[in-house]
């Protein structure tokens, strides 16, 4: 993970959801700027308890309900918080994310246009980021071994998306099997025609972004 995330001397590292802090301690060793983020008491102990006198600086708190500033992101997130996590990112500025994701949700922010996989959250992450997938990670790599395989993935931004756009994105894929123009008529979105018959399902990532802007907006 730290590798993958070449991380430079000058640049400002955040860590979301410490877990007993083995990839903490690793980011900690880098000796750049490093604030790391944990939700659950015991686990926040347990980590500043393993990088004492590194100089990290270790939070409890909810980071999806702060603004840090960050260039780099590497964390092994809390796979219950995914969906969460990629809206929180695609509104923030940085440089790049390497995250530790369930193969099940990359499936589905990689799924494309016409995909059964392929949802709001497909169309928002494939709109605000570069997203790839890095490889693969053992179960038996984590303690205790989860039921489902790990995937590493980076994320590179391409677009800052608005909270009101992302409630657009959804709202629109809430009825994802309708024919488009419907939709936007029901939705009060913007009554753009010649979509024929196609259907949500089958728009791509750059129309999504397009129909799903605040009128005006460049």
């Amino acid at each position: 993970m730290v590798q993958l995330a070449r991380i430079q001397p000058s640049e400002r590292v955040l860590e979301i959801g410490t877990g007993k802090g083995a990839l903490t301690k690793e980011l900690a060793r880098k000796g750049v700027s490093f604030v790391a983020y944990e939700v659950d008491r015991q686990n926040f102990v347990e980590t500043l308890e393993t990088v004492r006198g590194t100089g990290a600086e270790v939070r409890l708190a909810d980071a999806f309900k702060q603004k840090p500033e960050f260039d780099v992101l590497a964390s092994s997130l809390p796979y219950s918080q995914s969906a969460i996590f990629v809206e929180w990112l695609s509104g923030m500025r940085f440089g790049r994310a390497v995250v530790v994701l369930q193969e099940d949700f990359v499936r589905k922010i990689t799924a494309r246009p016409g995909d059964r996989d392929y949802r709001g959250i497909s169309a928002l992450a494939q709109i605000a980021f570069d997203v790839k997938v890095l490889g693969r990670i053992d179960r038996e790599s984590f303690s205790p071994p989860p039921r489902v395989n790990s995937v590493i993935v980076s994320f590179t931004p391409k677009h800052r998306v608005s909270r009101t756009e992302i409630s657009n994105i959804m709202r629109l894929f809430s009825l994802r099997r309708r024919q488009v123009e419907s939709v936007l008529a029901e939705l009060g979105m913007k009554g753009r025609t010649g979509y024929g018959r196609r259907r949500v399902y089958g728009l791509g990532p750059d129309e999504v972004y397009e129909l799903c802007r605040p009128t005006g907006s460049k």
